[in-house]
């Protein structure tokens, strides 16, 4: 699954205006369209990765060019658009809002071409205007607003998201269950990382700490003997015992990029766990035994089941399959250990 092969699925999900959501097996369903959600996770793992050929640089384009196309003038964001290039919802505020603004800071920082990097700026500052209430889009908006601040560590809109991350995850008392939320439910890691990059870049170091508890718990909580176990779709409360199913590829695909963030923070090698066996889980050391990416295509399976997994291979999917190789790559992780 190295060099051009990584992304062959996502190109094949690709045309000249986004990735299309959704797949019937390896064939794009086109009449189901895009959505903002999955061209801001393409835009993120096109820019992030460090051969940047013409072919990437033209993916990201396309990517960036539907993101600024959903910003509204007042900040909000469309999330769905047709096959034939329409939207079919009015500018609003949901998790697709907080993906934008991570995947346009994460252009804004790292696109190699320094006319896509103002240009992801721009979008990011327009839409950054506005402010969520949802913990999930909050997190997401953060995670963007932490790659700004790595270039452009005065942006005041990308510290404003920071400050209200932090401010949005209080201090736990509860040593039993110290998550934020009643119950774990989706890219759940996202939170912890979030705080963890939102305090390294502020200077807050006890945010910073309290990030790490958080991801330490899930670890611990999503982790069974030598492989991960993480929450499936219908969520896990304290009370809850696994295996769940069906577990989401976007759950590993967080755990492995939290994980990276807190040895980016810490330097300390035990965070390296995490992303092996986000690797791992996919390659199929899961509940099930059964490999969840395509290492051929790069293409990633929609849902691990009990008995084995869902064969289609949509845009979420794969994007979580790319981004979980990406961070193993990086650290050496790749293999099986």
């Amino acid at each position: 699954m190295d060099g051009p092969d990584l992304f062959q699925h996502l190109r094949a999900l690709t045309d000249h205006r986004g990735v299309f959501e959704h797949a019937l097996l390896d064939t794009p369903r086109r009449e189901h369209g895009y959505c903002v959600d999955d061209v801001a996770r393409a835009l993120i793992v096109v820019v992030r990765e460090p051969d940047h050929d013409p072919e990437l640089q033209r993916l990201g384009e396309i990517y960036l060019g539907f993101l600024e196309a959903a910003i509204g003038t007042d900040g909000l964001a469309h999330n769905r658009m047709d096959e034939h290039g329409e939207w079919t919802d009015e500018p609003s505020m949901g998790d697709w809002w907080g993906r934008l603004l991570w995947g346009l800071g994460t252009a804004a920082a790292r696109a190699p071409d320094a006319h896509i990097r103002a240009r992801a700026l721009h979008a990011f500052d327009r839409a950054a205007q506005q402010e969520s209430q949802d913990l999930r889009t909050i997190a997401f908006a953060a995670l963007g607003a932490s790659e700004v601040a790595s270039r452009h560590p005065d942006d005041m809109p990308a510290r404003h998201l920071l400050r209200e991350l932090i401010d949005a995850i209080p201090q736990s008392t509860d040593t039993d269950w110290p998550w934020p939320e009643p119950r774990l439910r989706y890219a759940n890691a996202s939170i912890a990382e979030a705080l963890i990059a939102a305090g390294g870049r502020l200077g807050d170091d006890e945010a910073v700490g309290r990030g790490l508890t958080l991801l330490e718990f899930l670890l611990s909580v999503e982790t069974s003997a030598d492989r991960l176990s993480v929450t499936g779709h219908g969520g896990r409360g304290p009370d809850d015992v696994g295996p769940l199913f069906d577990q989401q590829p976007i759950e590993v695909a967080a755990i492995a990029d939290a994980s990276a963030r807190a040895f980016e923070q810490t330097d300390d090698d035990r965070w390296l766990i995490g992303i092996a066996l986000a690797w791992q889980w996919f390659r199929g050391r899961n509940d099930s035994h059964t490999p969840m990416v395509d290492e051929g295509t790069g293409a990633g399976f929609d849902g691990l089941e009990r008995d084995g997994r869902n064969e289609n291979r949509g845009a979420e999917s794969t994007l979580a399959a790319i981004s979980t190789h990406q961070q193993a790559r990086r650290v050496g992780a790749l293999e099986d250990t």
